[in-house]
């Protein structure tokens, strides 16, 4: 049994993560989050954290930053969209157990102090923005760092609110690097 309650977006993801793992589940039921559900997100954050398990899609990650803000502190999942894909739908309700219970198995928290030690001059040295492949780049090392796919500004914005060290970091680019070579 997982402590924290989930939220996702809809019946068919809690459907998929009780297939996977034991857990409670909060429904956004989609991008137009309703008042009384951000009050039960912030209630369930208080009680027992929050972990924030999206659609790898646009419209997920608006509704992650909505829930995030709502409650800091939050624990995050992130599910790679070619794990969430079937027959032109993306979403949680398409992954199978084995990818739900990875995901939730590395989880990130965001920091209120958002004192990284990424640089944005990190991101440019590993040619994660202002790069031909910086995309496709910044996708693999989204998968590598537990952190899911995002544009340059957000992904510098993750690297910092989820304390991604240097270390993790450059581990991370020398796995991309060989991927890239293969």
């Amino acid at each position: 049994m997982i402590k924290e309650v989930i939220v996702v977006e809809g019946k068919s993801d809690t459907a998929a993560i009780k297939r996977a793992v034991e857990a409670d589940t909060i429904e956004t039921n989609g991008s137009a989050i309703g008042e009384d559900v951000l009050r039960r997100i912030e209630l369930a954050n208080a009680r027992r954290g929050v972990i924030i398990f999206t659609d790898p899609d646009h419209a997920g990650e608006r509704i992650r930053k909505i829930v995030a803000r709502r409650a800091p502190g939050c624990k995050h999942a992130f599910l790679p969209q070619e794990l969430a894909y079937y027959k032109g739908d993306i979403g949680i309700e398409n992954a199978s157990p084995e990818a739900i219970v990875k995901a939730l198995s590395e989880l990130r928290t965001e920091s209120s102090a958002q004192v990284g030690e990424i640089q944005w001059e990190d991101l440019m040295g590993a040619g994660l923005i202002v790069h031909d492949d910086a995309a496709n780049r910044r996708l693999i090392m989204g998968k590598l760092l537990g952190i899911g796919y995002a544009n340059g500004k957000q992904f510098y914005k993750r690297c910092t609110s989820f304390c991604i060290s240097k270390a993790e970091f450059e581990e991370a680019l020398r796995e991309m690097e060989k991927k890239l070579e293969e």
